[in-house]
């Protein structure tokens, strides 16, 4: 399986959001992220589903949702409606995961799942045959711009571990502090997709992102 680059736009320019967008397509960002966040599960406010739907058509990339919010069920189908393609939400975040990721596959979607930097990888375990892609989180979700946390190589070693005893073929994506100066070694852990966003977006995105896509084709 090829290795995916998924440009974060909570580090991208908004006056020139669209522009940027199809510049990461172009040059081989196969995925886009999309983080939000409701000020109750993290500390930080973004963007919602009005901001997912203005972007539809922009670039054929796949549409990466991360909710940052609590009790995500509750918006499931108008993220849906705005364009996701990806619903990943957080474990800690959900009083019942599993009617969560239900609610995601009965929309038409797949069904992401994220952990914290201090939630145990193990309590993946009674979803793990569940989801599509499970999110190992590299920083407090929040903010951007934080440093990798190297603990969660471990972390990533063990779901990989995990998903291959059960002959499972579900992604693992990481998101924080990744740079290209790092990369290989989430990759090299066992991801599959890796999230970046000021390593995208601050600086000449080409540039940035061909350096990714490069690395990438190391693993293919």
């Amino acid at each position: 399986m090829n290795k995916i680059l998924a440009p974060s736009i909570l580090s991208a320019d908004f006056k020139v959001l669209g522009e940027q967008i199809r510049t990461t397509y172009e040059h081989g960002a196969e995925f886009l992220h999309f983080d939000v966040m409701d000020g109750l599960f993290v500390p930080s406010i973004s963007f919602g589903m009005p901001v997912l739907k203005s972007i539809q058509g922009v670039a054929e990339q796949v549409m990466d949702v991360h909710l940052m919010i609590t009790e995500p069920i509750r918006y499931i189908e108008e993220f849906q409606k705005a364009g996701a393609d990806f619903l990943t939400v957080h474990l800690e975040a959900c009083e019942d995961i599993k009617a969560t990721i239900d609610k995601i596959h009965a929309c038409g979607m797949k069904a992401g799942v994220s952990i914290k930097p201090n939630t145990p990888v193990e309590q993946l375990l009674p979803i793990i045959d569940q989801a599509e892609m499970f999110l190992i989180m590299s920083v407090e979700p929040g903010f951007g711009g934080q440093a990798f946390l190297p603990e969660s190589l471990d972390k990533i070693r063990a779901l990989k571990a995990m998903l291959k005893e059960r002959n499972l073929t579900a992604l693992i994506e990481v998101d924080g502090g990744i740079y290209q100066s790092n990369v290989r070694e989430v990759l090299d852990a066992g991801v599959d997709v890796v999230v970046a966003g000021s390593a995208v977006f601050k600086g000449e995105i080409v540039n940035n992102v061909e350096g990714f896509v490069e690395i990438f084709k190391e693993y293919e």
